[in-house]
């Protein structure tokens, strides 16, 4: 694994989420570990760090890390939700949750693993290697219907439908193996003038593409009630987001922990006795323009954290 990886957002996670010496953290998207090393710096040989990945490398990479670090240290392999899951069973409580959403970097930059646009390889994006389901499979064999609305819902992608038709009917010829080949036929699929006005063509395609076989926002909402729920009483969570559709959940569920009262406007008095459960650290942080210089990756990422004031059993009575 390269030293040159460069966690987005480091500065500001660690100001906001403040880890002290002997609290636990919950690394939700352990990936290359840059957050981790910065986050473990500061627990001390009386802390806990938690790191849940699903992705092979990632425990390699783990394994690597965690003789370097001053806290104690623990590694499950698994999907965020059900790492979250196992957690929340085992009875286990955190000062800290916290996950960068989205590809890794050495997901990205690993060309066999088929997740870039920029360079050939075999269709496959899975963040677990070992699930059935990959990029090929759902290309080849998914419908037009079902193609469209991956594209539209999960890429945004305006001219969702006419790429579906074009991968149905060039797969009616032979099957699309490689992410070049996948490439041709968005870009074809595209009206000439729109194809460079946002980036590359294909990049909306291939993030859409890439959340369906993960299931990442499925498992985003499974998991947000489940780190909350793992937070002692003024633990902090924070999630960083690359586009708005993770970005948007995030928001809302912090939101709504972070609200009070939700009686009607036109009642006198409250009669809910709801009380907030959050206190919102931020309602968004962005990169500065020197961080985006120095990593690009940096550009669309947006954090949002915030402390956790009461459990939900307190305080909705």
């Amino acid at each position: 694994m390269s030293g040159s990886h460069v966690p987005v957002l480091a500065g500001e996670l660690i100001e906001l989420l403040d880890p002290r010496p002997g609290e636990t953290a919950v690394d939700c998207t352990f990936g290359a570990g840059g957050h981790a090393r910065l986050i473990a710096d500061r627990l001390g040989p009386d802390g806990l760090l938690i790191a849940i990945d699903r992705d092979p490398t990632a425990e390699e990479r783990f394994a690597e890390l965690a003789a370097e670090l001053p806290c104690d240290t623990r590694f499950i392999r698994a999907s965020f939700a059900e790492g979250l899951a196992e957690l929340e069973e085992e009875g286990e409580r955190a000062d800290m949750v916290y996950l960068d959403l989205g590809m890794s970097s050495m997901q990205v930059d690993t060309r066999d693993r088929g997740f870039s646009y920029a360079w050939d390889a075999p269709l496959d994006m899975r963040m677990d290697p070992e699930q059935e389901l990959d990029a090929r499979e759902l290309v080849n064999t998914w419908d037009a219907r079902q193609l469209t609305r991956v594209l539209r819902e999960l890429g945004e992608e305006r001219y969702a439908s006419n790429i579906a038709r074009a991968i149905v009917r060039e797969r009616a010829k032979q099957p699309i193996e490689t992410t070049f080949e996948l490439v041709e036929i968005v870009s074809n699929a595209i009206p000439a003038p729109s194809r460079f006005g946002g980036g590359h063509p294909a990049k909306r395609s291939f993030q859409a593409i890439r959340i369906a076989v993960n299931d990442e926002l499925g498992q985003l909402d499974a998991a947000l009630p489940l780190a909350w729920t793992l937070l002692r009483q003024n633990g902090r969570f924070a999630g960083i987001s690359f586009h708005s559709l993770e970005d948007r959940r995030v928001k809302r569920f912090l939101a709504d922990r972070a609200r009070g009262c939700i009686c009607p406007p036109d009642l006198p008095v409250c009669v809910c006795s709801r009380e907030p459960e959050a206190e919102l650290l931020t309602r968004g942080t962005v990169a500065t323009p020197g961080e985006i210089a120095a990593n690009p990756r940096a550009k669309s990422a947006r954090m949002r954290v915030a402390r956790k004031l009461r459990d939900a059993q307190e305080a909705v009575r």
